[in-house]
């Protein structure tokens, strides 16, 4: 009996980012790739504070309007991470899932650190607004 595509089992083939699964391998490739990432990061970061300081005021609200382009998005991201501890706290203490208390872990200084370049944002500003009345 001849061999046809009907008769031939075949294997699916891993994706190419199966190999992330594994955490030594992950370790190896994410060491090699954070500290380009980190850079790319901060540039895109640094780039994103000048233009949200340097935009041309609105015609009808004058300078207020700038505090959409950093203030904002601090405030979304930082209600985002502390909305992502709540759920976590809740399979922790629901589920007792280990890698809940895990997230929770992780997410805590990413908040706090948003939150805090949040309000230096609004002092900055708000100094800045004062110096130039």
């Amino acid at each position: 009996m001849p061999l046809t595509d009907s008769t031939v089992t075949r294997t699916a083939q891993p994706s190419r980012w199966a190999i992330l699964a594994n955490p030594t391998r992950f370790l190896v490739v994410s060491s090699k790739v954070l500290p380009w990432l980190y850079a790319l990061a901060l540039i895109v970061l640094v780039i994103g504070f000048y233009r949200g300081f340097v935009a041309p005021p609105d015609y009808q609200q004058g300078a207020t309007i700038r505090i959409m382009f950093l203030h904002v998005p601090f405030s979304w991201l930082s209600m985002m991470v502390w909305s992502i501890m709540s759920l976590s706290a809740l399979g922790t203490l629901v589920w007792r899932h280990p890698l809940a208390d895990v997230a929770i872990k992780a997410a805590a200084p990413m908040g706090a650190v948003l939150d805090l370049l949040r309000v230096c944002e609004e002092r900055f500003r708000y100094y800045a607004a004062s110096l130039s009345n």
